[in-house]
Parts: C-alpha cells; structure tokens; sequence
C-alpha cells in the first residue's frame, strides 16, 4: 500500500496542513503512522477527504459530515439527511432568488434616491428583522 506524507497531501489537495491535523483530530480522516515528525496516510485518505469537500459545498457542517462515516471507517450517509439539507438549499436558493431579484428592482427603481423606494424600504426592515432575530439567539 502506498503511504503518502501530510506534507505531500497537503500540496495534492491544497488543504494547509493544520487543517489535515485538525481533520485527523475529529476522527475524519486517520494517519497510520509517522515518517520522522510528519503523519503517514494511505491513498484512502483522497477519498475520504473528496466526500469531506463534498459535504462542506453543500454546507454540512463537519460534525454532519462526521455522521457520514461508520465506526468501521466506511461511508455510511444517511439519505434523509441529504434530503433534509436539499430541502435546506432549496429554500437558500428561494431566499436568494428575492434579495436578487430586489436588488434588481432596486438598481433600476425610479425613484431619486435608494431610500425613497419603497421596495428598498421593506427590503430594509425584512434585514433589521432577521438581523434582531438572529442576535436573540
């Protein structure tokens, strides 16, 4: 089996080397030894950091992605999770459709100035709104 050094994985996939120890260390990925100072990892580690990056652009935080693997190492997702976050996205989606779609209006609206337009105005207080809700959180 070809072992392959952090310093060398962290070239081949452009994470930094902390970010490899910090994966290591939330038992994401696992070394199987030491050459020297520097951790050893087989070539499994490709696949396994490929589902992480997978997970992390759909925006699974990494204790979700932790969930991905079995105790054994293999990957074992849970399908209503990824419906779940699908559903997650698609409302992402929605909501940024809206702040596009008011930002348009806003870049084109007639009126003299920005905050004269009434559709900046609600644009406005819908953000004060959440803004309020989520520091009470």
């Amino acid at each position: 089996m070809k072992t392959i050094d952090i310093a060398e994985l962290s070239h081949r996939t452009g994470l930094p080397a902390s970010t490899l120890r910090y994966y290591e260390e939330r038992s994401l990925i696992s070394s199987i030894g030491r050459k020297g100072l520097r951790r050893l990892f087989d070539a499994t580690v490709f696949q396994r950091l490929a589902l992480i990056a997978l997970g992390r652009s759909a925006s699974f935080s990494l204790s979700e992605i932790e969930a991905f693997f079995s105790s054994d190492g293999s990957a074992s997702i849970d399908r209503k999770l990824l419906h779940k976050k699908a559903a997650e996205i698609d409302h992402q989606i929605q909501m940024l459709q809206q702040v596009r779609d008011g930002l348009l209006h806003v870049a084109e609206c007639p009126e003299p100035s920005h905050l004269e337009c009434p559709r900046f105005q609600k644009m406005m207080r819908i953000a004060a709104k959440k803004q309020a809700r989520a520091a009470r959180r």
